[in-house]
């Protein structure tokens, strides 16, 4: 047996069988070894999941219970978290320090603040003469990808728990073991049977099952545009709610009176988190052409700075990319774009190592706003660096996407900085390097998805919103 076997699925409060007996094999991409196996689900699995969820989902649920469910749920992640960073650090390869940091310690911030949340949460108000009262959506089917298994996750169920719903979790194939470490979490935490239920199995089958079941609600979905837009159609059939969280091509604007260095460097540093594989990375550097040689060689030195190696290894800040495919993808992308006038400052298409799914750091000079480098998300350490002439130009730049996640501005100026920020197509955005907001709304502009996650924004996606309408006498009462 494998170092990570898992045999079953997670239903109705139980660990139970699953109806088929396929498994897929889970690759650590920096050894390239099976180190374990999960059940490939079906649309059986899938349905008794739902029936589970749809059983267990009371819509009178009281604020008290779902402020005890969560409590209970963030006190038992806790503990486990590192031995979840182990477990992500082997499925995806994520360094050591990433394993640590957005990996883990970001998702848990994110529990815990809707259990502070709910502390300050009232579901119901009154607007005019009418009570205004939020209730839980109902079932979720929550569909996970692998780049950041804990974090989505965390985004999705901690909310989700939170407004009194019930929810199937399909995370990725390709990184599903430390969502089992969740799932046992919640377990041990006495959430009441059906509330969480997990299905393991790919996309075409146990994902579009999810997405078209009668008995869900809302989708929630996190990956690639091209899958969210299936979803999407999936979902229609049956007339649900459909959260979106999808990709991005994410402009880094450092305007000509900013601090180069460090502009430059947290940009290299976003771009190349999780080995690139990240939606809201700024993969676009926009800088001044009067300084444009000056980046370029301070990107490259940057660059050259992350070390590629095992995740586990300390010195080492560039871990594999997830899979053999998308290391393929990678590669593909910077080949094409050298062939279509990219300048190569520093990398390239080639393995980094011998053995396993590497790819070392990438910068590209001289690419066009046109070019498929500039609008394609390309999911990997590839960083495509860009002059401008003035502050117009810039914003046609970052504006010049199909996507619209993140971005950020850097300006000695942050009434500049502001300024442009309000008229960039984008769901986020970072003034000179601010930091992560665990309340604030994510989610994107355009092809790059539909809704919030995290925060009260997030909360909100999971509520349904019901008027009653109180006659002239109740008023009077109140008064």
């Amino acid at each position: 047996m494998d170092q990570h076997d898992r045999t079953q699925h997670y239903i109705g409060g139980q660990w139970v069988q699953p109806s088929g007996t396929d498994r897929i094999a889970v690759v650590n991409p920096a050894t390239e070894q099976v180190i374990g196996h999960v059940p490939a689900g079906t649309v059986d699995d899938v349905d008794r999941a739902v029936t589970a969820a749809r059983n267990a989902f009371d819509p009178g649920v009281s604020m008290a219970e779902c402020r005890d469910r969560v409590a209970r749920l963030v006190a038992a992640l806790e503990p486990r978290l590192p031995d979840i960073a182990t477990t992500i650090g082997q499925e995806i390869g994520a360094p050591l320090k990433v394993q640590r940091g957005v990996q883990t310690a970001v998702p848990m911030a994110i529990a815990s603040s809707y259990r502070d949340l709910l502390e300050e949460t009232n579901f119901e108000e009154q607007v005019g003469n009418s009570l205004v009262i939020r209730e839980p959506y109902g079932v979720v089917g929550a569909i996970t990808p692998w780049n950041y298994p804990l974090y989505q996750v965390v985004a999705k169920v901690l909310p989700a728990v939170a407004a009194g719903c019930t929810v199937v979790l399909k995370p990725s194939e390709v990184a599903p073991l430390s969502v089992y470490q969740f799932v046992e979490a919640a377990h041990e935490a006495g959430l009441p049977p059906g509330v969480l239920n997990l299905v393991t199995g790919y996309g075409p089958e146990v994902g579009e099952a999810v997405a078209g079941h009668p008995g869900v609600d809302l989708v929630s979905f996190t990956g690639s545009t091209a899958t969210g837009r299936r979803v999407a159609s999936i979902a229609a059939d049956t007339i649900k709610k459909v959260c979106l969280e999808l990709g991005g091509k994410s402009a880094n604007i450092i305007l000509d009176d900013a601090d180069l260095d460090t502009a430059v460097k947290v940009g290299v540093g976003n771009a190349f988190l999780n080995s690139g594989q990240t939606c809201a990375a700024w993969t676009r550097m926009l800088v001044p052409e009067s300084r444009y040689d000056e980046a370029l060689l301070l990107a490259r030195q940057a660059a050259q700075r992350y070390t590629v190696g095992d995740p586990f290894d300390p010195a080492t800040r560039l871990g594999p990319l997830a899979s053999q495919t998308q290391q393929a993808r990678v590669r593909g992308y910077i080949e094409r774009a050298v062939a279509d006038g990219a300048r190569l400052v520093t990398g390239g298409p080639e393995p980094a190592r011998e053995r396993g799914y590497f790819i070392a750091p990438t910068v590209l000079a001289d690419v066009h706003s046109a070019s498929e480098l500039a609008q394609q998300e390309v999911f990997g350490p590839v960083l495509a660096v860009m002059s401008y002439r003035d502050d117009d130009e810039a914003l046609r730049i970052a504006n010049d996407t199909m996507y619209g996640l993140s971005g950020a501005i850097w300006s000695a100026d942050h009434r500049r900085a502001i300024a442009l920020a309000r008229q960039i197509q984008t769901g986020q955005l970072d003034i000179n390097g601010a930091p992560y907001n665990p309340r604030a709304p994510f989610g994107g502009y355009k092809k790059s998805g539909i809704g919030r996650e995290l925060g009260p924004a997030g909360l909100e996606e999971y509520l349904q919103t019901k008027s009653v309408q109180l006659p002239d006498s109740v008023i009077s009462q109140q008064e």
